[in-house]
């Protein structure tokens, strides 16, 4: 079972898009996330520098028809603290989709 817990470093909306698209796959090509998550190449090396930095991440730079390819994938680091982000997410959302009557609050 996944430990709810709010993750302030994959919190915001570009890290976030970019670890759950980490989430979905082995292996991602630094062209497919600079194109998917519409991000200038600096942006994207940023938010890997950020995310690797933590652990999360893990990258690997490597020749193929004479170009250098980037790719990154999320760590067991980075799924386990998704996984809890997501979770502590869920858990927001689904106290505030049952209201509770209190006492300091009416209608």
């Amino acid at each position: 079972m996944t430990k709810a817990r709010f993750d302030e470093l994959i919190h915001p909306s570009t890290r976030l898009t970019l670890v759950a698209t980490l989430a979905a796959a082995d292996w991602a090509e630094f062209a497919y996330l600079k194109e998917h998550l519409e991000l200038s190449e600096s942006a994207l090396s940023k938010q890997l520098a950020t995310l690797e930095e933590a652990g999360y991440v893990a990258t690997e730079r490597r020749m193929c028809g004479g170009r250098r390819k980037v790719r990154a994938r999320l760590t067991s680091t980075g799924r386990d603290a998704f996984d809890g982000h997501v979770a502590a997410l869920r858990a927001i959302v689904a106290g505030a989709a049952t209201p509770t009557e209190s006492p300091a609050v009416r209608s």
